[in-house]
């Protein structure tokens, strides 16, 4: 039986588009096998490759758990879902598209708050005025953790959000938000502000690799031939 590599890659929409053609024009045309709107496919040309098309962020989650053996996704998305990111995976490529910041925003209202040592500074005041500790939304619960943590600021709710984050403190489940951002544009419709320091990363969708995938020999000669048409 042929040792096959598991290629992860978007199932839709604009970053699909963007890795499919990234890949073509690398030599690397994907083709799905069956129906259309499956989630199986093959490289023209390239044997013991099988695609799977899922979504970015099932795309971290197989590459964290060994599932896929490549992948492209964003790196906020692979931060998210791996503490130990750099033992779980190597990000070998970053691809120049899927740009997105991940950032705290408060609302433009809050004219005395411009940085993290601001927020750290009216947890209490605010405690004692609202008798809560004030709300952050967002669908990155493990990077706001870790992020506030190194800035310090302990005296905070987490809040998941499952719809548009940038929407919660306007409908008053929420106080702040830590969310993705490209323009900007989103947050200041929405009353927010980003805080000075608050870009916890900048991140764009990356070629990744496994490092706890099942690595054959054959599965690495197909990595590399993968790797050398992307100009790894």
């Amino acid at each position: 039986m042929t040792e096959r590599l598991v290629l992860a890659v978007p199932s839709k929409g604009r970053l699909m588009e963007q890795t499919s053609a990234l890949l073509a024009a690398a030599g690397l045309q994907l083709r799905k096998t069956g129906h259309e709107r499956g989630y199986r496919g093959e490289i023209d040309g390239l044997d013991g490759v099988e695609v799977t098309f899922i979504s970015a962020s099932e795309i971290a989650a197989h590459l964290k758990t060994g599932r896929a053996h490549l992948g492209v996704t964003g790196e906020d998305l692979v931060r998210e879902h791996m503490a130990d990111t750099d033992d779980r995976v190597t990000l070998v490529k970053k691809l120049g598209f899927g740009h997105a910041d991940v950032v705290v925003a408060v609302p433009s209202g809050w004219i005395d708050v411009r940085n993290m040592a601001d927020l750290d500074r009216i947890a209490q005041p605010f405690r004692r005025i609202h008798g809560r500790w004030y709300r952050v939304a967002t669908k990155y619960l493990n990077t706001t953790r870790r992020f506030f943590a190194a800035m310090g600021v302990t005296d905070y709710r987490l809040v998941e959000s499952l719809g548009a984050t940038e929407g919660t403190p306007a409908a008053g489940t929420a106080d702040l938000i830590v969310d993705i951002t490209s323009t900007g544009e989103t947050l200041r419709a929405n009353g927010l502000k980003i805080l000075d320091d608050g870009v916890i990363l900048k991140s764009e969708a990356n070629l990744v690799v496994s490092n706890t995938a099942g690595w054959t020999p054959g599965t690495e000669r197909t990595r590399d031939e993968i790797l050398a048409r992307l100009g790894v």
